[in-house]
């Protein structure tokens, strides 16, 4: 029993050979394209729930230190 394997973008039947292989997982440079734009304008976004001011800062206004293995976001100055 073999699956059909569609598309992601236009749900169509992904053809087989060397030629279609190359835009794999999509079944042309067209629906890859399409593909890239929606990753590009932020559409495959992951939602997040948005941060409290307070958690942001410290008492006395300062930066709050996270754990060592956090990801800073502050812009890096040199």
């Amino acid at each position: 029993m073999t699956a059909s394997r569609l598309c992601p973008i236009c749900h169509r039947p992904l053809a087989s050979g060397e030629e279609r292989a190359r835009f794999r997982p999509f079944c042309s440079k067209r629906c890859a394209d399409i593909d890239l734009g929606r990753w590009l304008k932020g559409s495959y976004a992951v939602p997040a729930a948005p941060l409290d001011d307070e958690s942001e800062t410290g008492a006395e206004g300062e930066d709050a230190e996270g754990p060592p293995d956090a990801v800073s976001t502050k812009p890096l100055r040199h």
